[in-house]
């Protein structure tokens, strides 16, 4: 494992997650930015680096004064911040800058503020998908999902159980949406969204945001909390039509980050911890377990309704409660990473013991693009 070169030193979400309809989007950017540079011990003039996705990086350093020499915009969809956060470490092990926050926040429920998303008609998407009814998740993931079923042999109750277990990990954190314990059956009769999906296997619809901030690992040892080291990172996109994907068996993307990402932590999957696999829906743990190279596709249905994945399970999996039961303003990773850095500070609700390596892997639009980073606390 090589030595790393740069570590999260600030890491928050926005005061409330949920319901705000008191706050605009960029008030909850600035909410999340805040409490970040709290939980650093720094202030808004030490930020020499930002990066942000759907709202732009210069609205947001704007509304907070920040005067930044590195910046990005990438917004590829919910896994945008796993590659601020690959981008970042790239930047300041260059010298670029020195200091980085990356925020992230959506009025997802309550839609203060919030920027509209289109699909323009004369777009790949607009052309060849939306005329024929395919427009949103719900619509556009069973696509890959149900050849992915058949492909594998996976059944619904093993897809539900990826609910039930999400729904266990939640039940542990104070700041869950949903914590009330479910059962596979209760999954299975809840109302169809759409074939194959029922409503509790598919993501809550909230409002909040995150930010962090990185700095080199040098520095790190010098602020209020734990550091967490970046050990890797991987990234890559496939396309923005799901149609279109390479195989609905598997992401493209998925094999090109997370094991770019494995390959530079110069770590293997016996030594993961802890993992979070963005959960929008309930099948991206499953693609996520096979793509990253965790078993044989076919084995992680079974893997997970063994329960594996739940607490107290050898694979510590979402123990956050995920996309399905803690919260989803519309980009989940960043959600995501929060957990990462709860879990690798030794802080998190659902705290696994003795956790040194977490890896976390998001997917932006419907497996059009993703991000995985891997984390430590040990330099």
């Amino acid at each position: 494992m090589r030595k790393p070169q740069v570590a999260v030193v600030g890491a928050a979400e926005t005061t409330r997650l949920g319901i705000i309809p008191d706050m605009s989007q960029i008030q909850l950017h600035a909410d999340a930015a805040l409490n970040a540079l709290a939980d650093a011990g720094l202030k808004l003039s030490d930020i020499d680096g930002i990066a942000t996705a759907v709202e732009t990086p210069q609205q947001i350093a704007h509304y907070l004064g920040i005067t930044p020499r590195w910046v990005d915009g990438t917004s590829v969809g919910g896994c945008s911040f796993m590659l601020h956060v690959r981008h970042a470490a790239a930047a300041i092990a260059a010298g670029l800058c020195s200091t980085v926050l990356i925020t992230h926040a959506e009025s997802g429920k309550s839609m203060i503020g919030k920027l509209p998303r289109s699909i323009p008609a004369d777009s790949l998407q607009g052309q060849f998908e939306a005329p024929f009814g395919v427009v949103g998740p719900p619509s556009m993931f069973p696509i890959p999902v149900l050849r992915f079923m058949k492909t594998f042999g996976i059944t619904h109750e093993q897809l539900a159980m990826v609910a039930v277990v999400q729904r266990e990990w939640a039940a542990k954190n104070p700041r869950a949406m949903m914590k009330e314990p479910i059962s596979v059956d209760d999954v299975l009769n809840s109302r169809m969204i759409a074939y194959p999906f029922r409503l509790l296997q598919c993501c809550l619809v909230t409002d909040g945001g995150g930010a962090l901030i990185l700095t080199s690992a040098e520095r790190a040892k010098n602020f209020p909390h734990k550091p967490v080291y970046v050990l890797g990172a991987g990234e890559s996109v496939e396309t923005p039509m799901v149609s279109q994907m390479e195989s609905f068996n598997s992401s493209r993307a998925f094999r090109v980050a997370g094991p770019a990402a494995f390959a530079e932590a110069g770590i293997s999957h016996s030594d993961v911890d802890h993992l979070m696999i963005y959960d929008a829906f309930a099948h991206l743990p499953l693609y996520g377990l096979g793509d990253l190279g965790f078993m044989p596709y076919e084995d992680t249905g079974p893997f997970i309704a063994a329960g594996h994945t739940r607490p107290g399970g050898k694979l510590p999996l979402n123990t956050n409660g995920g996309g399905l039961s803690y919260m989803h303003s519309g980009m989940y990773g960043m959600y995501a990473l929060q957990e990462s850095v709860r879990q690798m500070r030794g802080i998190a609700p659902a705290q696994v013991p003795n956790a040194r390596i977490s890896v976390c892997h998001g997917v932006g639009g419907m497996f059009a693009a993703s991000g995985t980073v891997i984390f430590g606390n040990q330099d």
